[in-house]
């Protein structure tokens, strides 16, 4: 497969722009880790003169009372769920846990509760959040200052992630803007180049046209082979233009049996083709479909003409129109003996790009799709082997409607 530069330019700009966003990515949870990391310090810290204040107050002598209410002032200021407990895990102080779950007043008329469920899970959490600040008493006891993140520091650790959920979000959002709008841009300059070349065309077809009849005049030969092939290569020529003049609007569909279109380009195809090369055209004759016949051409010079370089030497192209009448489709066969596709490669070869040819620039089939699409159908590969040969199928609604036979 050759690589079109235009897909490799594409490649390298979404690489940059995944660089950009692992590298915003990376910078911000760096960031985020660190404040993380002085905000769990200071916490630590005011657990632990939290826990000291609480000891100066159990311990210190009742004719301290002014500097007392001090160390209470200072303790109260810290706000930081907490636990203290003895050496046989029996809680002496908590603060900021839910105060519904933690009353031990024993008032009678309190809506409040002591619940020990509830200290002995909070308990747990603080343990598996951090390891416990030991206290040293006057008496020899421990005591063990258990102690959790503060509501704060628990958003701001996922805080990192959040902002990086946005960033991806915006960057999708901003990619397929971008991307909508390239493509728009380009199809405008296509659709603009293939507009001017049909007009460009148009002057020296009608020459040409003009110049084959005064040569059958001069020479009187108005029934000679070659000028009525050469006439109907100029005709063919005006309907390349036209269909050039087409591209960027939506083609008018009309009334046609399928079986007619396809015979009628098979037969002018066939002539300009390696005679070791034989066509098979066969099938129901009445189906009907909407078509825009230069359009629908199209896709069958596109698909013999595949399937024609897929044949190295001699070969043969069978082509069969069917109808599902339960589904209301019909069913058009496109076979050749050619050297097949790989399975892996039956949806890529309908992308943009996309040739095994070392000329060309691998846009037949995709635009093979797009004319399919126009007509309301399908195309995909029915089957393919490798050495033996490929099938394409396309689906095109019946315009022929059956009424269910009354029993």
């Amino acid at each position: 497969m050759k690589q079109h530069p235009y897909r490799y330019n594409k490649q390298q700009w979404k690489f940059l722009l995944f660089l950009f966003a692992a590298l915003i990515a990376t910078a911000s949870l760096l960031y985020s880790n660190y404040l993380v990391k002085n905000l769990s310090k200071s916490e630590r810290t005011k657990a632990e003169v939290w826990a000291m204040s609480t000891k100066s107050i159990v311990t210190m002598p009742d004719v301290n009372d002014e500097f007392i209410s001090f160390i209470s002032a200072v303790r109260d200021s810290l706000s930081l769920p907490a636990i203290i407990t003895d050496e046989n895990e029996t809680i002496v102080a908590w603060r900021d846990l839910d105060s519904t779950k933690t009353d031990n007043s024993a008032d009678p008329d309190s809506t409040k509760q002591y619940d020990p469920d509830y200290f002995q899970k909070q308990l747990n959490k603080m343990k598996k959040a951090h390891p416990p600040i030991h206290i040293s008493l006057d008496s020899g006891q421990e005591w063990r200052v258990h102690y959790r993140d503060s509501d704060a520091l628990a958003q701001l650790r996922i805080f990192p992630y959040l902002q990086l959920s946005l960033i991806a979000i915006f960057l999708i959002i901003a990619y397929t803007v971008f991307n909508s709008i390239r493509d728009s841009e380009q199809n405008l300059v296509w659709v603009g180049m293939a507009k001017e070349a049909a007009h460009q065309l148009g002057t020296p077809i009608s020459s040409m046209m003009g110049w084959l009849e005064l040569a059958r005049v001069t020479y009187d030969a108005e029934d000679d082979s070659v000028f009525n092939e050469m006439e109907r290569d100029i005709k063919r020529l005006e309907i390349v233009a036209d269909r050039f003049s087409k591209i960027g609007s939506t083609p008018s569909l009309s009334n046609h049996a399928v079986y007619p279109v396809v015979e009628e380009y098979v037969n002018y195809f066939k002539v300009r083709t390696s005679q070791r090369i034989t066509f098979e055209l066969e099938g129901d004759q009445q189906v009907e479909a909407k078509l825009n016949v230069q359009v629908f051409d199209w896709i069958i010079e596109n698909l013999l003409k595949n399937a024609v370089n897929a044949i190295e030497a001699e070969g043969k192209i069978s082509i069969n129109i069917s109808e599902n009448i339960a589904k209301e489709e019909i069913f058009i066969d496109i076979s050749d003996t050619g050297k097949g596709i790989p399975r892996a490669n039956w949806e890529t070869i309908f992308q943009p790009g996309y040739t095994t040819r070392k000329r060309g620039w691998g846009l037949g089939l995709s635009l093979t799709k797009r004319m399919v699409y126009y007509h309301q159908g399908q195309i995909f590969v029915k089957e393919s082997e490798i050495g033996k040969g490929t099938t394409f199928r396309i689906i095109l609604k019946s315009n022929l409607r059956y009424e269910p036979t009354q029993i």
